[in-house]
């Protein structure tokens, strides 16, 4: 059996950071990776996808990024470069090709089988992050055979759909991505749009993002919200990182002649049963956009900052129109259904009693109720950006102090 201190599951932005904060203390480690270093972005992106933050964001522990374009986006690509640049520096323990099986208690520790062989370790970080595997409603156990059904994982370009219109379903940053692309290649796209996130991607002369980290908003706390559970299912942001830093939103996508429809509610072969809601969730949408673009405009006025004069505010939801109460793919001529509709996480392999019933890892602030069992990179796990690339370090360090201090204790003991 091979042993070592500490055991990180996950080679991505999380398990990185991790390795690297355990590595600035001393603290021996090994990292699993069941494919390469950053195997979800390779795996699981389409081939046009970019960052939906600005370069100057991928930022890690001691390790940033340092190219010529801090306001672009990076391409998927040049994200993964960036990770195995990172590993290299970091002279990170990354094992690859390597598939964490079991996690389970042991006279000592933990006991972790991999692909690869036994080993034993006093402390184990979950870091396997929150985009672990697609969320399909159970809606879509009910659609016709004939009807594609993707995940956006699944999906690479337009060209591999069949002929036919598209039902995208979901409009948060991964749906009005995929609804503007397949769009624009020719199809008829119809969105069913349920809660979101719209903001602008720049206002007032800087990017959006820029403008959430001077008010403090990406690094509020779980103890500075009221709820911080309906904080942590709060629909992602509704951005896109293009060269040219323009937004995208329900109105654009209407523009370009995408048909906008409520959320979907049931489905029965070639009938999608619609929710009579599309004007009530663009208008709650417009309304928190303008909540926070408000909220900038007090900061610059109460502040030194440098800005430009207020963009006008275009509200949505007048786009917006309920429509029928349901939706026939076969008269509508829709051969493809994306289901761009959110994460769920799963944990098999993990044989301890800290998951709950929704399949959620019990923990606070990345603390398990396992001793020596953490968790990192889940959403708002101790700070809003804690599963942003820009977020995940600030969490590590925590967690990495926690294992140097149960180490400490240990020696006393």
């Amino acid at each position: 059996m091979n042993r070592t201190t500490t055991v990180i599951i996950g080679g991505g932005q999380a398990g990185l950071a991790m390795s690297r904060c355990l590595s600035d203390l001393g603290i021996e480690h090994v990292v699993f990776e069941r494919g390469k270093v950053a195997e979800r972005w390779r795996r699981d992106s389409w081939e046009s996808l970019h960052l939906l933050t600005p370069n100057w964001m991928t930022r890690l522990p001691g390790f940033h990024y340092d190219g010529p374009d801090p306001d672009g986006f990076m391409s998927v690509p040049e994200l993964i470069a960036f990770f195995e640049r990172y590993a290299r520096v970091a002279n990170a323990p990354v094992l690859t090709d390597t598939a964490v099986q079991t996690v389970e208690r042991s006279t000592d520790g933990f006991r972790v089988v991999t692909s690869r062989g036994v080993w034993s370790a006093s402390s184990v970080v979950i870091a396997t992050g929150y985009s672990d595997l697609p969320a399909v409603p159970p809606a879509s156990q009910g659609v016709n055979p004939s009807i594609l059904q993707m995940v956006p994982s699944n999906y690479r370009r337009p060209d591999q759909l069949p002929a036919g219109g598209v039902l995208v379903v979901g409009a948060s940053s991964t749906g009005v991505q995929l609804a503007d692309e397949i769009q624009r290649s020719g199809r008829q796209v119809t969105l069913a749009v349920g809660r979101h996130t719209r903001l602008p991607r720049r206002y007032r002369g800087h990017d959006i993002l820029w403008w959430l980290d001077q008010l403090g908003v990406l690094t509020q706390s779980v103890e500075t919200v009221h709820d911080v559970e309906r904080s942590r299912h709060q629909p992602s942001l509704q951005l896109v990182g293009k060269p040219d830093h323009s937004s995208l939103d329900l109105s654009v996508l209407h523009g370009q002649g995408v048909r906008l429809v409520g959320r979907v509610r049931n489905i029965d072969g070639y009938r999608v049963g619609l929710a009579d809601d599309l004007v009530a969730t663009t208008a709650a949408a417009d309304a928190k956009m303008a909540e926070i673009v408000t909220r900038i405009d007090r900061f610059i006025t109460a502040s030194s900052v440098t800005a430009t004069p207020p963009e006008p505010f275009i509200p949505t939801w007048p786009l917006a129109f309920n429509g029928p109460g349901d939706l026939d793919l076969k008269d509508e001529r829709i051969s493809t259904m994306i289901w761009a509709t959110g994460y769920r996480r799963a944990y098999p392999w993990l044989h301890l009693p800290v998951v709950d019933a929704r399949g959620e890892i019990l923990h606070h602030g990345g603390m398990t109720p396992e001793a020596g069992l953490y968790v990192l990179g889940l959403n708002f796990q101790r700070r809003r950006n804690s599963s942003f690339i820009d977020g995940v370090g600030d969490d590590a360090r925590v967690i990495a102090q926690a294992i140097e201090r149960s180490m400490v204790h240990a020696r006393v003991a």
